[in-house]
This record gives C-alpha cells, sequence and structure tokens, in this order.
C-alpha cells in the first residue's frame, strides 16, 4: 500500500502540471460567485484545432492533483486522452455539504437543488462556451460529493457520460434508483464505482447493495465497474481507484498493443485493414473523439497483412491512409507495396517514385521511397495481380470447371 502511495507522489510530483487558471463566475441559481480551477492540456495553445473532453471534479481542491497526474502520465504514453479538467471548489464553509443537500425522499433539496442546476446550467455552458470542448463529460466525487453526482442520473438526458463515484455517501433509496436509471437511460453510460475494505460500514454496504443491483440487470447497455479495494482507508482509496476508473471509462483508447495484435488481429483470415477503421469508428462513436489513427497502429496492421500474405488488403490500407492522412507517404507507400509483394514490380517503382512530391511521415521518407523505387528497376514482373487478389466466392458452392 505505502509502495503504491508513493509511487502515486512520485507520479504527481514528476511532471510539469498543465496550465491551471482559477476562476470565478456570479451564480444566480447559487445567489453567489462561486470559484474553480481550469486545468488546461500542455499543447491547449499550441494546437488551437483541437477539441477535448471535459472531466467536472467536485471536492476539486483536492481531487484535481491525481486525477490531473494520471491523465498526464496516461497522456503521456497516448492511453489516456488529454482533457479539460474543472476543479470546483467546495471544501470551505461547510460547502460540500450544503451544495450535496436533499430531502427525506433523497432528492435533492434547498441548496442541494441549486447546486445541481447550477452544474448543469451554468458551469458546464460557461466552459464549453470559453473553451474548446468535445461532448463527452464525466463527473467525479468523494464520500458526500460521490453521492451527491448520482443524481445527474435521475434525468432522462443525463449531462454527464462517465460517472466515478468513491467511497459514496448516498441518499436515501439512491442504491436502488441508480440501478433502474442505468437499466432505462439510452445513451452509453460509464459508470464506476469503488470503496476500500477499511471504510465506514455504512458506506460499504450501501456500495454493495448498489452493486448486486446493478449486476442484476439484464441487457445491460451500459459499461459498469466495480472495484473493492483491500486494505484501503476512506482516503487511500482514492489513490488507487483514480487509475482504474479512468482506464476503465478509456478502454479501447490505447494503440495497438502486442497482444491485441497477436490475439485479435494476427489470428484473423481477412479483414485486417476493416479492424483499424473500425477501432477509430467505435472511438469517435462511444467517446466523440475525433483522432487520427495512429502511425503505429498503421504498421500493425501492415505487419499483420504481411504476415498472413493478404497483400490485397494493403490497397485498402492505402486508401484508409489517403483519406486520414492526405498528401502523404503513407498511403502511396502501401500501395506501392502491394504492386511490390504482387509482383508487378514497373507498377511498384512508379508508386514510389510518387512519394518525392509528398509530405514525409516519419521513417516513410522522400529518399526511403526513391530507394525502394531503384531497388525494383531491374526486376522484371513474374506474378499478375490476380494470383495475390481475394479470391472470387464460389458459385453454388462448387468450383467452376474449365469448358473442354
Amino acid at each position: 500500500m505505502k509502495t503504491k502511495l508513493l509511487l502515486l507522489f512520485i507520479l504527481i510530483t514528476s511532471f510539469t502540471f498543465s496550465q491551471r487558471i482559477t476562476e470565478t463566475i456570479q451564480s444566480k441559481k447559487l445567489g453567489e460567485e462561486r470559484g474553480f480551477t481550469v486545468s488546461l492540456p500542455t499543447n491547449y495553445e499550441f494546437d488551437v484545432e483541437k477539441k477535448y473532453p471535459v472531466l467536472v471534479l467536485l471536492d476539486g481542491e483536492y481531487l484535481l492533483n491525481p486525477f490531473e497526474g494520471i491523465l498526464k502520465y496516461g497522456n503521456y504514453w497516448d492511453d489516456l486522452p488529454e482533457m479539460i479538467i474543472v476543479a470546483v471548489n467546495q471544501n470551505y464553509d461547510e460547502k460540500r455539504f450544503d451544495d450535496s443537500d436533499y430531502d427525506g425522499t433523497g432528492l435533492p433539496s434547498g441548496k442541494g437543488a441549486n447546486f445541481f442546476e447550477f452544474i448543469g446550467f451554468e458551469l458546464l455552458p460557461y466552459i464549453e462556451g470559453k473553451y474548446r470542448t468535445q461532448p463527452f463529460r464525466i463527473i467525479a466525487g468523494h464520500d458526500t460529493t460521490a453521492g451527491f453526482l448520482n443524481f445527474y442520473l435521475y434525468k432522462d438526458d443525463p449531462v454527464f457520460n462517465g460517472y466515478i463515484s468513491l467511497a459514496p455517501e448516498m441518499a436515501p433509496q439512491m442504491d436502488k434508483r441508480i440501478a433502474e436509471r442505468l437499466a432505462l437511460i439510452k445513451k452509453p453510460i460509464f459508470y464506476y464505482l469503488a470503496i476500500g475494505q477499511g471504510d465506514l460500514a455504512d458506506i460499504n454496504q450501501g456500495a454493495k447493495i448498489l452493486d448486486k443491483n446493478i449486476a442484476a440487470i439484464p441487457n445491460k447497455t451500459f459499461s459498469y465497474q466495480f472495484d473493492q479495494f483491500k486494505g484501503a482507508t476512506h482516503y487511500s482509496l482514492v489513490a488507487q481507484a483514480i487509475p482504474q476508473a479512468l482506464y476503465f471509462i478509456f478502454q479501447g483508447y490505447q494503440p495497438i498493443s502486442m497482444m491485441e495484435y497477436k490475439e485479435k488481429i494476427a489470428t484473423l483470415d481477412k479483414g485486417y485493414a476493416q479492424y483499424l477503421i473500425d477501432k477509430y469508428t467505435k472511438l469517435e462513436e462511444k467517446f466523440g473523439l475525433k483522432l487520427k489513427p495512429r502511425l503505429t497502429d498503421f504498421k500493425a496492421i501492415e505487419a499483420a497483412i504481411l504476415k498472413n500474405k493478404a497483400y490485397f488488403e494493403l490497397q485498402d490500407l492505402s486508401k484508409y491512409a489517403e483519406k486520414q492522412y492526405p498528401k502523404t507517404t503513407l498511403g502511396t507507400y502501401h500501395q506501392a507495396l502491394y504492386y511490390e509483394k504482387s509482383g508487378e514490380f514497373k507498377k511498384a517503382a512508379k508508386e514510389y517514385k510518387k512519394g518525392y512530391a509528398l509530405t514525409e511521415i516519419r521513417e516513410i521518407t522522400r529518399s526511403f521511397m526513391l530507394d525502394k523505387a531503384e531497388s525494383l528497376k531491374d526486376k522484371e514482373d513474374k506474378s499478375t495481380v490476380e494470383e495475390y487478389a481475394e479470391p472470387l466466392p464460389e458459385e453454388n458452392g462448387e468450383e467452376k470447371k474449365e469448358s473442354e
């Protein structure tokens, strides 16, 4: 446990934090000025076209550092996306308890109802009007605020896509209502729940009942994960739960790994290029993230195609590369490689030479393309494209017989 906490501390203090902006807005809902901190991604000012998901942190004073550190670490390895973090200040003058107020029926009331509307009708519109955001939002909180964030699930069209509830102190009937709402909500929802083995009995009991109710939902249309950390206290569980929560929500965002390549791609009979297309299409559908396919992922798919001698798929990969990286050497390289592997060396050399007029992309430089063309100039075509083309389907399950 101490090792994990020390690792987290080193992680947080070793990386230069993103740009932080302290802001306040005059809230009509709360009848007061409210402060919060906005943490922008490192490259926010440089990549002026890029838009980012939004993470709202309740108890922002002490949750900002660990969330910011894990996101920065994950993004360094391209495992997690950059996000705009909005950390709401609540740890003064009993604000966090006033903000989370509810009545005897377990619904937001008084200052709690006002704070509920402040987040949805004032804070989020302000952030999305001032900063470059994508329509994927996550909210996170701890104990009292972790219970409060669940109220947003009570709406038919919740304003948040992801919920990170750390050791929640839940309102009456919440352990039942959350499960009921998750079963009915149509939009994709990501729900993460975590407790520590050494936490208060009431907190753990409520979370376990909720987990049981969620587990009983048939045909789930949402993503859900529940963690109970062995030996963790009410406070130490936060350090362990944050990376688990973020990696759970953004599962599939990561580049193609060696394991994914060996188990899911190299074993395919066909559809290697389509695998890459589907991966990034699903990312956009799931998170609203419009990402350029990673060049390392193109290389992984190319390797699978070559390994399985499915050379005709290099054309599909070429077309996708032209769409994603137009006027670069990437698409032309794959088309040329198709001709080369098909034995049409003259066409391959001609295609490689086109690279001289295109923008270089990583190791596929102009000189690399010209060298490839030069290496093929004395080779004679030995095969036809048809020999390597995708076989046509057999008619009526039988091979066509040659006419006598």
